[in-house]
């Protein structure tokens, strides 16, 4: 998407918003990203975990959280002038993972956060993301008490496509959070520029 702003000198410059989304596995820091990079109040739909949740929901590891994203947390930060991005955290759940579609269409990339003490809870963010063509870097959040693992590492446990970003971050941490969403655009742009060459030779 774009729109048009006036620039110092009083002509039109070109002002672009790039959709981004922040997916994941349930507790691994979405709506904690989102909050720390916006600029704006994030907008989020979470709801208090219930009894009735905690028979599908695997709370090992996070056990001290109490709410849960049920459709998707939204935020946006400018990266430079004339550069934006719009951001969707996805559900981390099964249950919710219809919305997933909806959310990723018109998207130029995702950031796939992982926690290494539950690894495997992003294996189906990958996977989806991978089957789509959508670029995306894997963001591994660094939780303290956790084992730190190597960016070379993650991405040998988790397979991944070779060349296919991983970064370490803190989500709480708005420099790191940017950091990381930086590393995206620059990736998904090179993927897309790689494909639109491919399309025409």
């Amino acid at each position: 998407m774009q729109s048009e702003h006036s620039d110092a000198s009083g002509g039109e410059t070109a002002a672009l918003a790039l959709k981004i989304l922040v997916a994941g596995g349930f507790g691994v820091g979405k709506t904690t990203l989102v909050g720390a990079v916006s600029e704006i109040r994030p907008l989020r739909t979470e709801e208090l975990l219930s009894e009735a949740g905690q028979l599908v929901d695997d709370t090992d590891g996070v056990d001290q959280k109490v709410t849960t994203t049920v459709a998707m947390d939204f935020g946006r930060i400018t990266i430079r002038s004339g550069l934006s991005l719009y951001l969707f955290g996805t559900p981390g759940q099964d249950r919710f993972w219809f919305l997933w579609d909806e959310l990723s269409q018109g998207a130029l990339g995702a950031v796939v956060l992982a926690d290494t003490r539950r690894l495997e809870d992003c294996f189906p963010a990958v996977d989806y993301f991978e089957h789509r063509h959508i670029p995306f870097v894997v963001a591994v959040n660094c939780f303290a008490g956790a084992r730190t693992y190597g960016a070379h590492d993650v991405s040998r446990a988790l397979d991944l496509d070779r060349g296919t970003p991983v970064v370490l971050c803190d989500a709480r941490d708005r420099d790191s959070g940017k950091e990381v969403l930086i590393r995206l655009v620059e990736y998904a742009g090179r993927m897309h520029t790689a494909r639109l060459l491919d399309s025409v030779s």
